[in-house]
């Protein structure tokens, strides 16, 4: 049985073991590398907003970056790669020591995206050669004016009778765009109508055309807004045109998205470290405040979904990696990531924050830059609503129409991810097809939650196959979303589930995790109740669906002591 602290991040102890020599040297000396800097310097960068120089000078001469985003077919040394496993690890290293971190290398992943799914061989030799200069990347999609509608982009494109183009307009809220040595940006041709006119091409920061206007957020984050004018677009600078340039886009966002979950639960594992210490050797009337049964609860709660986060990440890592063009299950799984581990991170940060109250505030502690940025993570690459709204379209395939697919082991192996960057068109959601959820719960029927959760879940079923939003319903988006919840939650708990079978995790703090998972789903389900235009049977489908968690006060209190043993387990040096 694992120990609390053993399933966090601790970086006391950490030693990636399970992955190659290359890899395990890289996390650990980033680690390390936090570490020696201290808390102190940590905070102080973080409140007065330093540029991160000295950061990514650490990641140029280790050649991290470079390492860890180039692709097998663009690699220079035998270690490098594109493996969803150590990215993901590192994205909760950068996320423990703060998001600022994360952003710079999180933008630099998207600033990729684009090079790495074009056939331009002399696009990409330049990005694996930045690479290894140690440079970072930037993604040029979104405008002041229009978002991430890139149907309607106003960054304009006009023949410049050579073969190539000038390019004019803004793009606004780009990260790293202020030192980015190749930033892919997004336009359309001024001479061709509609999906055809679509660009991607390969910008440089430091070019004269290229007008850097301001950091538009107040942090360490330098997220840009840029203009060109006038900019000279090369054909060896065009990396995608037509619907290709549109696809390329929103696979770049698949691949991006799925970094925020695994930096969440980074913010948060440093954040309950400091929590559970506080509340542990803080006396209040007395006592400790650990002992009210209140802080007890919410603390344990806490430490619960944290788990559950990571272990539905950690299986989330599987399906991308085994993806392919008959297997794309991990397009469901991959919004679940951004939309519902990253929303239980607020969760977790807001459960903690009750407990340790005014002492979240001081600025002397790791936690209230953490309460500031686990905040940023559910609104970026698409917000909560429209990653519920993309989970909606798999739910009746993942429901009720499974298929035999070959089962995914755990894949940590030292592979190249290739298809993530071969993903092709973006559509046809509604044709994939997935394994038969149930079998995940069938293996933990005996345990009491799983088994009250498992109702549940049924009980969905028989919603959407007698009591489904009809087609008037069918565009009340807050509705929908209520139901997106309720199977979300079902998806969150079989990954869960199979990645507790394939770790060995005991029943016990299952039975704990799935109590909250119950709970939760209650709550979704009277909100749906109380829908304006929730009919009478949806209503009372929904209160039916209501159920009360198997309490068992020794189980929780058992739960109780591996959280309570959190308290002194790390902190980190000034």
């Amino acid at each position: 049985m694992a120990d609390s602290a053993s399933l966090l991040f601790n970086p006391r102890t950490y030693d990636p073991e399970h992955f190659d020599p290359e890899t395990r040297r890289l996390l650990r000396a980033t680690v390390d590398w936090f570490e020696a800097r201290g808390k102190r310097r940590l905070i102080e960068d973080y409140r007065s907003r330093a540029w991160l120089g000295d950061f990514l000078d650490f990641a140029a001469r280790e050649g991290l970056f470079a390492t860890f985003l180039t692709p097998a077919s663009a690699a220079g040394k035998d270690d490098q790669r594109w493996d969803t496993a150590r990215i993901a690890a590192l994205n909760e290293i950068f996320g423990f020591y703060g998001l600022d971190y994360w952003y710079a290398w999180q933008v630099t992943i998207l600033g990729l995206g684009p090079v790495w799914q074009s056939d331009n061989a002399e696009a990409r030799a330049r990005a694996a050669e930045l690479l290894a200069q140690g440079e970072v990347f930037a993604f040029g999609l979104s405008e002041k004016t229009h978002g991430a509608d890139i149907y309607s982009t106003d960054m304009l494109l006009t023949p410049d009778g050579e073969g190539g183009f000038r390019a004019s307009g803004s793009k606004y809220y780009i990260g790293n765009g202020n030192v980015a040595g190749l930033v892919s940006v997004f336009g359309r041709r001024t001479d061709v109508e509609g999906p055809d006119g679509y660009v991607f091409f390969a910008a440089d920061s430091r070019h004269e055309a290229y007008r850097l206007v301001k950091n538009v957020v107040d942090s360490s984050k330098y997220v840009s807004e840029f203009h060109l004018a006038d900019y000279p677009v090369a054909p060896a600078d065009i990396l995608h045109t037509g619907r290709a340039a549109f696809d390329a886009a929103l696979n770049t966002v698949n691949v991006g998205k799925f970094n925020l979950c695994t930096a969440s639960i980074g913010i948060c594992e440093h954040a309950m470290y400091e929590a559970v210490t506080h509340a542990s050797n803080r006396i209040l009337y007395g006592r400790p405040v650990t002992a009210f049964p209140h802080v007890r609860r919410e603390l344990t709660d806490a430490y619960v979904r944290l788990v559950g986060m990571k272990l539905f990440s950690d299986r989330a890592v599987d399906y991308f990696r085994s993806a392919g063009p008959d297997d794309r299950r991990y397009l469901l799984f991959n919004p679940m990531t951004k939309m519902k581990v990253t929303t239980e991170g607020e969760k977790v940060i807001d459960l903690m924050w009750d407990v340790i109250a005014a002492k979240g505030f001081e600025k002397d502690n790791y936690f209230a830059q953490a309460a500031i940025e686990i905040r940023g993570l559910p609104k970026l690459e698409g917000t909560v609503h429209v990653n519920l709204a993309l989970i909606l379209k798999f739910m009746r395939n993942h429901l009720l129409n499974p298929v035999d697919h070959p089962a995914v082991p755990t894949r940590l192996d030292a592979a190249d991810d290739a298809f993530l960057f071969q993903q092709g068109p973006a559509r046809g959601l509604g044709s994939v097809r997935f394994h038969d959820w149930r079998t995940a719960f069938d293996a933990y029927a005996e345990v009491p939650n799983v088994a009250r959760f498992r109702e549940q879940a049924d009980a969905l079923c028989t919603f959407v196959e007698t009591a489904a939003p009809d087609e008037e319903q069918s565009r009340d988006l807050d509705l929908l979303l209520a139901v997106g919840q309720l199977f979300a939650l079902v998806v969150h708990g079989q990954l869960i589930l199979e990645q507790a079978r394939l770790t060995g995790l005991d029943e016990e703090l299952l039975d704990e995790l799935f109590a909250v998972l119950v709970r939760d789903f209650s709550t979704h389900a009277v909100e749906l109740h109380g829908k304006d235009s929730a009919t009478e049977d949806q209503q009372s489908w929904a209160l039916g669906a209501v159920r009360r968690p198997v309490v068992d006060a020794a189980r929780s209190a058992r739960i109780w002591e591996r959280v309570e043993a959190l308290s002194g387990a790390y902190e980190m040096g000034q």
